[in-house]
């Protein structure tokens, strides 16, 4: 099970199963990229953002990191935003955590994890300054549900002070920037209610 040649034959079967039920199917996906949404989200190997949402491929532009992060200096999360803003002109940004994010649960120890432990200190920084908030938690999983949506709500943050979304809002863009979670035992998108837009 663990030979990836499999997956090109699994590919074949899909691709073939794809075009028996729509012909047109891979031109017409070819043809163009007209997404309306960016979607950051966490590496996890369980979220598929087009499927959980119910959307096509093509519909959704799509960027991934350890946790959903969003650091002002990581030119490669930069770089998916500028294009999404400025060529693909998507009209909104979600930044989606999800329930039970391993590098949540990683940030929450003090084990010591080798490189990724650099990139979990952007969530530590979240868990600090959410410190009061976290340590009402009565369980440990109530404070890792608890950090995986502050760092939500400062991922949107980030995300807004961007100069790729605070340039789009100067030239008066219409764009609107999200924070929700994904439930991953019950397959729900909650919905944090942090959305910004360019008059907030």
């Amino acid at each position: 099970m663990s030979d990836p040649s499999m997956l090109f034959e699994n590919n074949r079967e899909w691709a073939e199963s794809v075009k028996k039920e729509n012909p047109d199917y891979f031109n017409d996906l070819s043809a163009q990229q007209t997404p309306e949404y960016l979607w950051i989200g966490c590496s996890d190997s369980r979220i598929a953002a087009n499927q959980i949402v119910g959307m096509e491929p093509g519909t959704i532009f799509v960027h991934r990191n350890i946790a959903n992060v969003v650091v002002h200096t990581d030119l490669n999360c930069l770089s998916v935003m500028q294009y999404a803003v400025d060529v693909l002109k998507v009209r909104h940004i979600m930044v989606v955590g999800h329930y039970g994010c391993g590098g949540v649960l990683a940030s929450l120890g003090n084990a010591d994890n080798g490189l990724i432990d650099n990139w979990l200190e952007h969530i530590r920084d979240v868990k600090r300054k959410y410190h009061v908030e976290l340590s009402s938690a009565e369980t440990d999983e109530e404070k890792a549900e608890r950090l995986v949506e502050y760092n939500v709500v400062e991922q949107v943050e980030h995300v807004c002070q961007t100069t790729v979304v605070r340039n789009a809002w100067k030239r008066g863009q219409e764009l609107s920037v999200h924070g929700w979670v994904y439930d991953l035992r019950d397959g729900i998108v909650k919905d944090l209610h942090v959305s910004r837009q360019c008059n907030d």
